[in-house]
């Protein structure tokens, strides 16, 4: 554990280090990106924290959406013939 704490101050010592208002920039734009984070932007200061987890919140509603998806499409690839024209064109959307 302290060899990462060495590491990590020596990192942060460093031309890379980025600084507080570099931060608060990146925070805004993520919260410009983010549909629940749209709603609180008119509150001029709003703690990175909260959009971090609004963010960990909208990519995990994404990946469920991602498996809904892939689990209703297997559904409809499985009630689909294997050479119709249907099956083709959702293959096609695969490559």
């Amino acid at each position: 554990m302290s060899n990462r704490r060495t590491r990590g101050s020596r990192q942060s010592s460093g031309a890379s280090r980025i600084s507080d208002d570099q931060i608060a920039d990146l925070v805004s734009k993520l919260q410009l990106l983010i549909p629940e984070s749209r709603s609180t932007r008119s509150s001029n200061k709003v703690e990175a924290s909260k959009v971090l987890q609004e963010t960990c919140n909208y990519i995990r509603s994404l990946h469920r959406e991602v498996e809904d998806l892939s689990d209703r499409l297997s559904v409809l690839l499985e009630s689909t013939e294997s050479d119709s024209a249907q099956a083709a064109i959702i293959r096609s959307l695969f490559m």
